[in-house]
């Protein structure tokens, strides 16, 4: 369990009189740290070191180097949460509700390199668990696909969801998600589109309209189903007369 602080912060190489640089500091250097090594073969020596602080700094400010681990993998500089409410609010067009998803995404990519660690981080806490990966999803990724599929459900009219809404929603999602796990290869081929801040807010515009497109494409499915090939009935085989 994370400690509350009840003093002063420890003295420390570096400190600003409000605390805020040194536990920045802590969180960027933790950050590359967990990111290449994991969480058990990092020491919090080694990161108050990396961070030039006082050792219990740490303490201070997460309690333990769990605690300083969490606080890594949901720093909203390159992990912001929108608020289920904020995206299903039903006030909002479904433009303005696909933005808030999209802009989710794009706005850490503004913070450069520390969305690289990040994705490294969450790669390596998927294939050597702590748990905090699970957290994640029971406790954010969850609640805003639950929020996505509502403001879905309410814009095609729908009472429930269906698989084929969760399809759709998880769709969606996926175009941010795809900057993320492959922004290098976006660079590497076109590095245009993600060179500047103006370039990122252009991008989110774009993918609003992809979604949208989606979305509208799912209603014109909808109003005319086709069959599922498996539903159509196969015709006999009949050999020919030889």
């Amino acid at each position: 369990m994370i400690k509350t602080p009840s003093s002063a912060p420890p003295t420390g190489k570096a400190l600003r009189s409000d605390g805020a640089e040194a536990r920045n500091r802590l969180l960027d250097a933790a950050l590359g740290l967990f990111a290449e090594k994991g969480f058990a073969k990092t020491s919090t020596r080694e990161i108050a070191l990396a961070a030039q602080v006082n050792i219990a700094s740490i303490s201070y400010y997460f309690g333990d180097k769990a605690g300083l681990y969490r606080a890594v993998f949901s720093d909203p500089r390159c992990n912001p949460n929108v608020s289920p409410e904020s995206v299903a609010d039903a006030s909002l067009s479904l433009r303005d509700a696909l933005h808030r998803v999209m802009g989710s995404f794009l706005e850490p990519l503004k913070q450069g390199q520390l969305i690289q660690h990040c994705m490294k981080l969450h790669f390596r806490e998927m294939l050597e668990p702590t748990g905090v990966w699970q957290e994640e999803i029971d406790c954010n990724i969850t609640p805003a696909h639950g929020a996505l599929v509502e403001v879905l459900c309410r814009h095609l009219a729908l009472e429930t969801p269906d698989d084929d809404i969760h399809r759709l929603a998880f769709s969606i999602s996926g175009l941010g998600v795809m900057l993320h796990i492959g922004s290098d290869v976006v660079t590497a081929v076109r590095p245009q589109l993600l060179a500047s801040h103006a370039a990122l807010d252009h991008y989110c515009d774009c993918l609003v309209t992809y979604a949208m497109d989606m979305v509208e494409g799912e209603a014109r499915r909808r109003a005319n189903p086709t069959p599922h090939p498996s539903s159509v009935p196969s015709r006999p085989n009949r050999k020919k007369p030889t």
